[in-house]
């Protein structure tokens, strides 16, 4: 019941309780300070403006609300209109952000308006600091002057619960009533704790009114000014001792009252009983008060007739009123019934209500009950689960572990089978071997005897053996009868899928949908094409991977190109000037779903390329976005391109920017193994034409062939065109063709290439078409 009890703004238990039109309850202190006072400026506004509006208060605006608008409401008015007026008067410090939350009038006719609660203090609820006080003047003159010069003004208050803005009429917070049972209830609670009887709810010690800690600190000084209290941490950040604050006197604060003086002042115990008016005491009456039967509870009155008991109950109004409210008042034509009687009808609905409240809590109870038993039952479950999951997962690893013990005991019966047919073979031979070993040495011996008789005696003999010793070397004689690699291949593709694959029956799901292509996102550059896509909302079924599928540019049959888990994939090497189709599936354990609609992209009908910085030889520098090389070392050095060529006719031009002593670079296409590091067309991987300062050959292999005359320069353009429909590779220089045809039968795959050393300054340029108004070829020397 404690939670019921304590104040949604200060978290304590309540102190001079007030009931809120929506039906919460704050502290009377605490309503002070989260009062918030209207501009002059805007009490005449539309409403949808007044909503509207986010910005700060104007320089000068009036400072706060008449929060407890009567003589005996000093200090009240000190510290509601003060705190308001510290956050929102001009000059106070820039208090515009304390409002720009706050819908300070209602946008109904209910009184209610609605408010963000702010983070600066520990309930959402914004504490605002007060207001100084002029120059020269007492705390009590300044609590005077604020609350007279404040009766004008509008204000309102913000329900720190459901965050209801409510305005203040003339009255201030004293039009709202106060809650004396909840007085009572908070005090019997407090004595049941074992408090002092009749001890204020005030706390033992002073604490700071402002603090965001729960539970507060304790303050360490009070302004006179404001009438606050402030721990150390709060005075600094609320309170400095500067600019409109400098002024103020910050003293220690007062020592907590004795108990006996603290019983005597509780707000909510009287001497005396309550007078009579209405002849209908409040449950717990005098017999039940806070002091144990010594002293009677004070029973509320009327806000409008301040003397007056209630007496009868307003059904239309909802709400206890007094004889002179039926007289004067303007419950007058309303519906009134006894207040008796209807304090007994309410009790019975409430005590209904409870009914069916403890009903449920009855419920709850053994929900809760049912609930702990079954996390008990999960526990068990779980480890009966686990252990069952283990004994088979061991039964699977002792049935691989029995079968691999089965393979390797093949492959053993293998080897062994192949080491003995190589050693008997080996035997074989080097007996063999041995035997023409010793004929020929035999032979040679009987060559070198000059008997011709004796020779040709056994000539005839040695001749058939030699023979014979020949025939015996047949083919296949000298051939290993076993190979040394093991004609032993396992599939364990189906045992992994299957393990993959393995789970429980109740976690089976069903294919993916149809992927969506995010056609935004698919684009092409020269010969590459990407492609994203993404599962369509709310799929429940997972995702294991995709499979991306391109055709060949030619309307052919589709292939895979992509395989994995990412959406998005960009593919490379792909021919120029083609249209591609491409499609794509998800798929999980349970199998392959349905194909997306299929994409169409055309790649670009020229190359746009650089140099490659990756394939380049080390001694390359490259610059202008790797558009122009030049090398550090004097011997010939490679370079590639970034592009690759397979289909399509293909232009492009080096610029000779720096040409010294007389270099030979070669300027050409070559595969993407070529040698870096020698100059281009002296392996096969290359097809090149080299070129002086007066003449060029083509190389391919280290074949120089038909030498023309003309050579370059500095600013020379060579130009390269590759027509891979002719499959022929053929040179230019500055627009003329050098020489005839430099390659036929031309076929594969070739990326752009080109050697030089130090001496020679290249730029490339690409994406140029293929000119048509290129020279005839020059007549090569030889």
């Amino acid at each position: 019941m404690e939670e019921e009890l304590k104040c949604p703004v200060c978290g304590s238990l309540f102190r001079e309780p007030i009931i809120l039109p929506c039906s919460h309850n704050v502290c009377l202190p605490c309503a002070r300070t989260i009062a918030v006072q209207t501009p002059d400026g805007e009490q005449h506004l539309p409403q949808p403006l007044l909503h509207s509006r986010s910005s700060g208060l104007p320089a000068g605006a009036a400072a706060a609300p008449p929060l407890d608008h009567d003589a005996s409401a000093g200090p009240a008015c000190s510290g509601g209109g003060g705190s308001a007026a510290g956050g929102l008067g001009g000059g106070a410090g820039g208090g515009g952000d304390h409002t720009d939350k706050l819908s300070l009038y209602s946008e109904t006719d209910s009184g209610y308006g609605s408010y963000t609660p702010s983070l600066k203090s520990p309930n959402g609820v914004r504490v605002l600091p007060m207001v100084p006080a002029p120059p020269g003047s007492s705390a009590a003159a300044a609590r005077s002057a604020a609350c007279s010069s404040l009766s004008s003004s509008s204000s309102s208050i913000t329900c720190p619960q459901c965050h209801r803005s409510a305005s203040l009429d003339h009255r201030g917070l004293r039009g709202f009533q106060r809650n004396r049972l909840l007085e009572a209830i908070v005090q019997r609670y407090q004595q049941g704790r074992g408090a002092v009887p009749g001890a204020s709810t005030a706390p033992a010690v002073a604490i700071c009114q402002l603090c965001d800690r729960t539970p507060p600190e304790p303050a360490a000084t009070l302004c006179e000014q404001c009438d606050v209290l402030y721990c150390a941490a709060c005075q600094l950040k609320c309170h400095p001792s500067r600019g409109p604050f400098a002024k103020h006197r910050l003293v220690q604060p007062p020592p907590p009252p004795a108990p006996a003086e603290a019983a005597s002042a509780s707000p909510g115990v009287t001497q005396g009983a309550p007078s009579g008016g209405g002849g209908c005491k409040s449950p717990g009456g005098a017999g039940s008060g806070a002091t144990g039967g010594s002293s009677a509870r004070k029973f509320p009155t009327c806000p409008e007739h301040e003397m007056e008991n209630y007496s009868m109950y307003c059904v239309s109004c909802r709400t206890p009123v007094c004889y002179l409210c039926l007289e004067e008042g303007r419950h007058g034509k309303h519906e009134v019934k006894p207040l008796g009687a209807m304090w007994k009808q309410h009790k019975a609905q409430l005590s209904q209500a409870l009914n069916g409240v403890s009903d449920k809590a009855k419920e709850a109870k053994e929900f809760l009950v049912q609930l702990k038993n079954i996390l008990q039952q999960i526990q068990e479950n779980g480890l009966d689960y686990e252990a069952c999951l283990v004994a088979q997962c061991d039964a699977l690893v002792d049935a691989l572990t029995r079968q691999k013990a089965k393979l390797l005991t093949k492959v053993t019966k293998e080897r062994e089978h192949k080491l003995k047919m190589v050693w008997d073979q080996i035997n074989h031979c080097t007996l063999k071997l041995r035997q023409s070993t010793g004929l020929m040495e035999y032979c040679l011996e009987v060559i070198k005897e000059n008997d011709p008789a004796g020779f040709l005696q056994i000539s005839d003999a040695l001749i058939k053996r030699v023979q014979v010793s020949q025939e015996q070397w047949v083919k296949g004689a000298l051939e290993p009868k076993v190979s040394a690699e093991f004609d032993l291949t396992l599939d364990s593709e189906p045992l992994l899928q299957a393990i993959h694959q393995l789970d429980f029956i109740q976690m089976k799901c069903r294919v993916p949908p149809v992927p969506l292509l995010q056609l935004e996102k698919c684009c092409t550059r020269n010969n590459s094409v990407t492609l994203a896509w993404r599962m369509p909302p709310f799929t429940h079924s997972p995702v294991d991977g995709y499979i991306l599928e391109l055709d060949d540019g030619d309307g052919g049959q589709f292939r895979e190109v992509y395989v994995g888990k990412e959406t998005l994939c960009t593919i490379d090497g792909l021919h120029f000037n083609s249209t591609y189709n491409a499609r794509v599936k998800a798929f999980n354990s349970s199998g392959v779903g349905p194909y997306s609609k299929t994409v169409v992209l055309q790649t670009s009908d020229v190359a746009w390329f650089t140099f490659d910085p990756n394939s380049g030889h080390r001694d390359i520098i490259l610059s202008n976005d790797n558009q122009t090389a030049t090398c550090s070392s004097y011997d010939d050095r490679v370079v590639l391109g970034t592009a690759a060529f397979s289909k399509g006719v293909h232009y492009w031009e080096l610029h000779v920017d720096r040409y010294d002593n007389h270099p030979d670079p070669a300027f050409g296409v070559a595969r993407a193994s070529v040698a870096k590091d020698m100059m281009l067309g002296k392996d096969d991987k290359a097809w090149a034409m080299y070129v002086d300062n007066n003449r060029s050959w083509f190389m391919h292999c280290n074949s120089h062939t038909n030498r023309t005359e003309g050579g370059v320069c500095k600013g020379t353009t060579v130009g390269v065109l590759l027509d891979l429909n002719k499959h022929t590779l053929t040179f230019f220089i500055n627009g003329q063709q050098q020489g005839p045809t430099a390659f036929s039968h031309v076929d594969g795959v070739f990326m752009p290439a080109l050697s030089l050393n130090r001496n020679v300054q290249v730029t490339l340029h690409t994406g140029l078409e293929v000119p048509t108004n290129l020279g005839r070829p020059k007549l090569s020397g030889n």
